[in-house]
């Protein structure tokens, strides 16, 4: 069985390798630190200090092989190779939502790096699956969870 392919911007990358390289540098450091503390206080039986320091050292350690093996099965999008005239992976793109008669912009990236809050969709949303592959002025429907939503692509860049 092949592991998933992380499809993901050069920026995502550059994003998941400042952070492993925190857990790694600073955070484990940290957490050792928390459990030389913890274990100076004696009866490891009742030391909630060093429960929660092994927890979060098992949760740091978790991180790091999730980000290592993300790191390690990353397929990267060269950007400038794409066509400028379709919507792909690290392109941004406008469209009209005409659910909420607004316009909005989407940047398509892969799923390790959505971030909906910063409209920032996965290229496995439903959205961002739709859109895919479009171009200006093509019309789309997604089915969405509260229904279908219809856009209209304005630009892309």
């Amino acid at each position: 069985m092949s592991e998933k392919k992380f499809l993901m911007t050069y920026e995502g990358v550059k994003k998941l390798e400042q952070e492993l390289e925190y857990l790694k540098t600073v955070k484990r450091k940290e957490i050792t630190e928390k459990i030389k503390v913890a274990l100076g206080y004696g009866d490891l039986s009742e030391n909630s200090e060093y429960d929660e320091a092994k927890n979060e050292q098992a949760f740091t350690e978790g991180r790091i092989a999730q980000l290592e093996n993300m790191l390690k099965n990353t397929q990267v999008v060269d950007e400038s190779e794409l066509p400028n005239d379709v919507v792909a992976l690290g392109k941004t793109v406008k469209v009209k939502d005409y659910e909420f008669d607004e316009e909005v912009e989407y940047t398509i990236v892969g799923s390790a790096e959505a971030d909906p809050m910063s409209f920032k969709i996965s290229n496995e949303s439903p959205v961002g699956a739709a859109l895919l592959g479009k171009k200006i002025g093509d019309e789309v429907e997604v089915v969405v969870p509260g229904g279908i939503n219809k856009f209209k692509i304005l630009e892309i860049y």
